[in-house]
């Protein structure tokens, strides 16, 4: 059983979309960015600062939730909402693309049989559990649980693959019956055109509220990305919102839209931010920098959010330098009020009919040169694997 979750397209510039997604909770301007709750939380933001970065729904993960610290407890709370003391739309990511990133796992037609990595556990997740922890969890949108394919996989285990995650779909389906949770199916396929156009009228077949693509992210880099996005949305149904899971760089944001994407997810808002890596009009900026120490600047000149209306670089700089959470919550704030502004910029171009110049602009300043530090791209047929000296986070182990 799925709820209706009323969308509005109201305005269009090809196929990029300015849209309303209507929930219980309130309507959402699309293209949207969800910052990422893994755990329950906006890491080092309390929940009385998430309104004024201008976010309209946040993510949690079922995974990580259903291990610590359970899906009982949580409803124990009245679910999510009461649990985190927000009152903005939540939608929870069903757990597969953490099976999918895990070593040590069984993979059949019932469902996933894995170990947790934090102490070992043993754990099963199918279609029928991953739906019963969602509708615990109380989100407003739950995610179906499908199989996340590597970027390498053979043409027969993609094959295969394809068809069980419809089945698991279906099962999903059928398993879900909280009548105030939206249910959304995903587009698997892997990186083949007719397995992404197979999978995309199959689940379409079997009617949900939304639409999400995954799959991506996985180390296949933004040109393979953008192709298998040209070969998987002309399938998608029109009326309903679509979301790419696990995308978040803004040259990747942009070029979404571009191929009619509604919605969107990532860590990098957070994750980057806790590194003193601040998003501002004219790129990434390293805050923790030595050529900071003094600046009286604020991070973004042209920024109004609390952070940059009220705090330097110096100071902010000070504050990691001397490992004062202070500066990861001011980034934080920063980076989600910076990505929520340039969602609705992009937003406001669609519907003022000047999106391909908005779409130029984003790759003057976005356009990505090979950095010496970066971290190394997955190989393909495996995630990624941290590399020595890279953070420990579990907010790394979330994607699409």
């Amino acid at each position: 059983m799925t709820m209706s979750l009323p969308f509005k397209v109201e305005a269009r510039s090809g196929a990029a979309r300015a849209g309303v997604l209507t929930t219980a909770r309130g309507s959402i301007r699309t293209p949207v960015y969800m910052p990422v709750g893994t755990q329950g939380a906006i890491r080092t933001l309390a929940p009385s600062l998430i309104p004024a970065t201008g976010t309209q729904i946040l993510l949690a993960n079922t995974y990580h939730l259903h291990q610590r610290p359970g899906e009982e407890l949580v409803a124990k709370h009245g679910g999510l909402h009461k649990m985190m003391g927000v009152n903005l739309p939540i939608l929870t990511d069903s757990g597969g693309f953490q099976v999918f990133s895990l070593d040590k796992k069984k993979v059949d037609e019932q469902g996933v049989t894995f170990t947790y990595e934090v102490d070992g556990q043993r754990t099963f997740l199918s279609p029928e559990r991953s739906m019963a922890i969602q509708m615990a969890l109380g989100a407003d949108i739950a995610m179906v649980f499908d199989e996340c394919l590597a970027y390498g996989t053979d043409r027969a285990y993609a094959e295969a693959s394809v068809a069980r995650t419809t089945r698991w779909e279906q099962r999903s389906k059928d398993a879900h019956t909280r009548p105030d949770q939206a249910l959304f199916g995903i587009v698997q396929g892997g990186f083949w055109a007719d397995l992404r156009k197979r999978s995309a009228e199959e689940i379409q077949e079997i009617g949900f509220d939304g639409y999400a693509i995954g799959g991506l992210s996985v180390g296949e880099g933004h040109d393979v990305m953008c192709q298998v996005l040209d070969w998987t949305t002309p399938h998608m149904p029109q009326n309903h919102p679509r979301y790419l899971m696990g995308v978040g760089k803004p040259i990747d944001l942009v070029e979404g839209v571009a191929r009619g994407i509604d919605m969107f997810d990532c860590v990098i808002q957070t994750r980057h931010a806790r590194s003193g890596m601040f998003y501002t009009r004219k790129g990434r900026m390293r805050i923790t920098d030595a050529r900071f120490r003094k600046d009286m600047y604020p991070p973004d000149t042209s920024c109004g959010c609390y952070t940059c209306r009220n705090f330097t670089r110096a100071y902010i700089h000070h504050l990691f330098r001397v490992g004062e959470v202070l500066g990861a919550t001011l980034a934080t704030l920063h980076n989600i009020h910076f990505f929520a502004t340039f969602m609705d910029e992009m937003r406001q171009s669609i519907v003022e009919g000047r999106f391909e110049a908005f779409r130029k602009e984003v790759h003057a300043t976005w356009e990505e040169k090979p950095q010496a530090n970066s971290v190394r791209p997955a190989k393909p047929g495996k995630p990624h694997k941290r590399a020595k000296g890279e953070a420990i986070d579990d907010d790394d182990s979330f994607g699409g």
